[in-house]
């Protein structure tokens, strides 16, 4: 499938009631207003062609390049396309999701988590954040850094309350995410659940909820879920 092709059946498939919904999170045009189930339709298509999920994401377009999330093989992705991938997320859903995502499924995601973290960008810090948890969620145990881990649930437990908006919203995810997927540092997690409390996030004039990470962990604990990883961290 051609990009203009494709760009245009996006198009088609956008409403402005969408649009709003967007808005309301944080969207930031251009974009035309997909929901993600519809972008799902387009997936088995664009996997097939490498360049072609590259190019949607050079568009620019917030569908197209959530889009290009989904559709990319993240083996194939260089370690520079995904920096620039990170420079290019304007707004939360594509540093938290598409970004990050994508890095976690990639060769570079402990080195990537660690250099986004790192940054002074909000969005940036964001998309490093949100690496690190989803990597969490499909790396078996022995293959991570127990002691990195350790050193960040510290970090997180002593300056969450002072960094910017998502990057609180993130902190708190992480420590959902070491809690539910890395058993042996579960306690340790919850220890740092209850320090932190609750955590404010401005999350805009929507309906969105920050989790109480005690509360989220208690339920994944009550399914038996804990250390049970996930296959992709993409949907």
């Amino acid at each position: 499938m051609e990009l203009q092709t494709l760009m245009s059946e996006l198009e088609a498939l956008g409403t402005e009631q969408t649009r709003k919904t967007f808005y309301r999170h944080g969207a930031k045009d251009p974009f035309f207003g997909v929901k993600v189930r519809d972008l799902k339709k387009f997936v088995k298509h664009v996997k097939k062609d490498h360049e072609l999920s590259l190019a949607l994401y050079a568009t620019g377009n917030s569908d197209a390049m959530y889009l290009a999330g989904l559709a990319v093989d993240p083996k194939k992705i260089s370690k520079e396309t995904l920096r620039e991938w990170a420079r290019g997320a304007y707004w939360y859903m594509l540093a938290e999701c598409t970004v990050a995502w994508v890095a976690a499924e990639s060769p570079y995601a402990g080195e990537l988590a660690r250099e986004w973290m790192a940054s002074e960008e909000e969005l940036i810090t964001v998309a490093g954040w949100s690496t690190y948890a989803s990597y969490l969620s499909i790396t078996p145990d022995e293959e991570l850094d127990l002691d990195e881990i350790r050193n960040l649930l510290a970090n997180v437990e002593t300056s969450i309350h002072a960094s910017p908006n998502r990057v609180r919203y993130n902190m708190n995810a992480f420590v959902i995410a070491v809690a539910s997927y890395v058993a042996p540092l579960t306690e340790k997690a919850k220890k740092v659940a209850d320090t932190i409390g609750k955590v404010h996030v401005d999350v805009g004039n929507t309906a969105c909820k920050v989790p109480l990470a005690t509360e989220y962990i208690g339920k994944v604990e009550a399914r038996n879920k804990i250390g049970a990883k996930r296959k992709t961290c993409r949907c």
